[in-house]
């Protein structure tokens, strides 16, 4: 028997996305990745639950940055911002239901400047214009989603091929051989501050940072064609990625560390972000065939943990999302070192979209698999 409508709206993914719309403001528009990354979740949920008011918000939220001309509004080319395109991949659905061509122009925009985007010397994509060199796991999520879609659906082979190469050549530099955990970033140029000097490497294994990794995987999945020579590739980058998370899984909650493999170190915490994005890549690698049954089981551990630790109900039935990483990167102004207690000293911050946007992503896939709590 399907589930009812009013039943749809009664699951945690749509709870979540019920007590965001509650909260959502006019000033919340931007054109970042992290809002770009909540409202793909609810585009997703208006997917699943065919609610016609999440439907509206999404297309409300775009129609605010995309002009009649097609140009997007805030948005800087020039910057060379990996973090700027991953709000992009909202536009592909909506072009497809309303044909309407200023979203057609501000896709190709999107993928003008990856064109462009400055690359290090193995033809990886710099974070950004003012990290020269810097490759970033976070940096596949923001830009590789969008390109592999961009060409499965416009008919770019060749840049399943550049998009495979971002992937494999940021594992080949970051990948721990002992614990096959993977580090925030590398510099090629083993300039900054925050690497080691002999490898370019950053000191630590940021959980969001290998949590933006796994989801860019089984997202990029999606669009690469079953023949592509690349994708055994990536299913086996996916497969011994996750094989490490699960080893520096929470025993007791079934969450992980801000900093994975370091639980007994002081100041370190539990962290939702990349608790829920863990069990969104496993649950859909699970679903997709990619992984095995038993990653299904870890996920169902983080996703039980997650609801029964960091979620709270007030008195209004609004869910709220707590200990969520504000954000953590490297460099900059003021300069951001890499330590472990620069990573434990972020700011914490509840309903954080880094955090409810996989949790809706997570719940879906969990709902789909028959999982309630």
């Amino acid at each position: 028997m399907k589930p009812t409508s009013s039943q749809k709206l009664n699951t945690w993914s749509a709870r979540m996305v019920e007590s965001t719309l509650q909260r959502y403001l006019p000033n919340d528009f931007s054109w970042n990745y992290d809002h770009g990354l909540q409202v793909f979740a609810i585009q997703k949920a208006a997917e699943a639950t065919h609610e016609t008011r999440y439907t509206a918000f999404v297309s409300n939220w775009v129609d605010h940055f995309i002009q009649p001309d097609g140009t997007i509004r805030t948005y800087d080319m020039e910057t060379y911002n990996v973090d700027w395109v991953n709000s992009g991949k909202l536009l592909f659905s909506i072009y497809e239901r309303t044909g309407d061509e200023r979203y057609r122009k501000a896709i190709e925009t999107l993928r003008e400047q990856m064109r462009k985007h400055p690359r290090n010397n193995a033809k990886g994509f710099w974070h950004k214009k003012i990290y020269p060199f810097q490759m970033w796991l976070d940096g596949i999520y923001m830009a590789g989603p969008l390109l592999s879609e961009y060409a499965m659906r416009f008919n770019e082979p060749e840049t399943f091929d550049d998009v495979v190469h971002q992937i494999t050549l940021i594992d080949k530099h970051t990948r721990d051989p002992k614990t096959g955990l993977l580090y925030h970033a590398w510099d090629e140029s083993k300039q900054q501050q925050w690497c080691d000097p002999e490898t370019g490497l950053s000191k630590y294994f940021w959980g969001r940072a290998i949590g933006w990794y796994v989801m860019a995987l089984v997202d990029i999945l999606d669009h690469l064609p079953q023949n592509h020579p690349g994708r055994s590739q990536l299913v086996a980058i996916l497969d011994r990625t996750a094989e490490a998370v699960v080893k520096v899984q929470d025993e007791a909650t079934g969450l992980w560390y801000q900093i994975l493999d370091l639980p007994q170190r002081a100041g370190n915490y539990l962290e939702a972000s990349a608790s829920i994005m863990f069990v969104y890549a496993f649950a859909k690698g699970v679903r997709n065939g990619y992984l095995a049954q038993d990653y299904l089981l870890s996920a169902r551990r983080g996703y039980h943990g997650t609801l029964q630790n960091l979620i709270k109900i007030d008195a209004q039935g609004l869910l709220t999302l707590e200990k969520v990483c504000g954000g953590a990167g490297l460099g900059g102004v003021p300069y951001r070192d890499g330590s472990f207690e620069y990573y434990i000293s972020e700011k914490i911050i509840p309903n954080d979209p880094k955090g409810v946007g996989p949790f809706i992503l997570a719940a879906l896939e969990m709902e789909g698999a028959g999982i309630t709590e």
